[in-house]
């Protein structure tokens, strides 16, 4: 798939920032080949982690610097179809929750991880994870669930027309304009902003939703009812000033849905901000278990 050179070099700017080394692993899979970054001790439990709709594994630097990459080996994935550096194979998209479950299945089989491994995703990615998790909890030890949409929440309907201009036509004004509306005007990574602009001009394949940068587009929800049945510990963090669903309501579903997670509300941290603002407290989360 086409990249401009601009926007590899705004990649490669954000995961310079990483605690190196950093290792980089184009995986193949029966849809494309898939770019995972991974830090962290080699013998250490290892962590896979998703990234939101349009945000790429390199939103992941700041969760490794506040001491992931120093309690996990950490494997940060490019999602197939979406800005990155994974390449989607031609003419061939992921459809459906099962062959994004497959495509899953094989990353983690490339990665090569000696027993279960802890899961985690934030937005979009989350999402994904809970399916994962639905389907393959044998193949799982943890998993971390930061800011879910559509898992236990539907998205608030001004968050969803908000967003639809730049999931119809991006540009890096209406992208910049989205994430400030967002978060409040949080100090963002200049240097992850620059990608963001970036990811504007990035072809996409789509696929499962709900996918699209900012992940609206209504999908089936993962049935997690069974996991309380299961020895996955499930961590939930919901972000408190979200603009995409009311964070004190999700938290109350999701602890019906799994009564025995550890579910948290942070307050003062927005949906898109997360990764990057709430880093210390997600690395303490993934840390205590």
């Amino acid at each position: 798939m086409f990249r401009t050179s601009l926007f590899r070099t705004a990649y490669d700017a954000v995961l310079a920032q990483w605690p190196g080394p950093v290792e980089t692993t184009d995986l193949p899979t029966p849809y494309g080949l898939t770019r995972v970054n991974s830090c962290g001790p080699a013998g250490a439990p290892p962590l896979v982690l998703l990234p939101g709709g349009g945000a790429t594994s390199t939103v992941w630097g700041a969760c490794a610097a506040a001491g992931l990459a120093r309690t996990h080996r950490l494997h940060a994935v490019d999602l197939v179809g979406e800005p990155g550096l994974s390449v989607p194979e031609p003419g061939l998209a992921i459809r459906s929750v099962g062959e994004l479950v497959g495509w899953l299945d094989t990353v983690i089989d490339g990665l090569g991880p000696d027993g279960p491994v802890v899961l985690g995703g934030h937005s979009y990615g989350a999402w994904i994870a809970a399916h994962y998790a639905a389907s393959r909890p044998a193949r799982l030890g943890r998993l971390v669930l930061l800011d879910p949409t559509q898992v236990f929440a539907g998205l608030r309907p001004g968050y969803v027309l908000r967003a639809l201009p730049v999931l119809v036509r991006p540009t890096p004004e209406r992208i910049r304009s989205f994430l400030a509306w967002e978060t409040g005007g949080a100090a963002l990574d200049p240097a992850w902003l620059r990608l963001q602009d970036e990811t504007a001009r990035f072809p996409t394949v789509l696929g499962v939703p709900p996918d699209g940068v900012w992940g609206t587009v209504t999908g089936p929800r993962p049935d997690l009812t069974g996991l309380g049945e299961l020895p996955v510990r499930v961590q939930v963090l919901f972000a408190g000033r979200a603009r995409c669903h009311d964070a004190d309501r999700a938290a109350r579903a999701a602890r019906r849905v799994l009564p025995a997670a550890r579910v948290d509300v942070l307050p003062g941290i927005s949906h898109h901000a997360l990764p990057l603002t709430a880093a210390e407290e997600i690395a303490r989360l993934v840390a205590a278990g």
